[in-house]
């Protein structure tokens, strides 16, 4: 499985097409319900959240804003993403194998869709998904190499 790239930077975002398993619609049942249901004060709409069988519809129940959001999300949400990530790729060594592999290239999740989390489609985001994986293939390369 060694897909090891020989280019600067990994673009992913499809689930289906090359690294899309870095996506958090990716079939691993961690990334999205966990992130989504953090969001929320009530235990209630975390656990329903966290239920759902789809991660389309965990990320559409993420963005209900009648549901009563943490105040301090704004401050948490990337440390929240990076539990997500770390837990993903440390549940699944297949992952694990796949993110290493990647060696010291930029990820980037490439969307016009999301500008905070993705490059904005033009590189102009700010990529903070790509961000946090590369900080987790950072710790995990620590592990390894202890």
């Amino acid at each position: 499985m060694s897909r090891r790239p020989d280019q600067e930077a990994i673009r992913f975002y499809s689930v289906n097409a090359e690294y899309g398993e870095f996506s958090n619609f990716a079939p691993y049942p961690i990334s999205e319900h966990f992130f989504q249901a953090q969001k929320f004060v009530s235990p209630a709409d975390q656990e329903e959240i966290r239920a759902t069988k789809s991660r389309m519809i965990a990320a559409r129940m993420g963005r209900d804003r009648k549901r009563k959001l943490r105040r301090d999300w704004e401050r948490v949400k990337i440390g929240v993403m990076r539990e997500a990530v770390e837990a993903k790729f440390r549940q699944h060594d297949d992952l694990r194998a796949l993110l290493l592999e990647t060696g010291d290239a930029k990820l980037v999740e490439h969307t016009e869709n999301d500008d905070f989390w993705g490059d904005g489609g033009d590189g102009s985001g700010r990529n903070e998904l790509g961000r946090v994986l590369m900080a987790v293939r950072e710790a995990l390369r620590q592990e390894t190499d202890e």
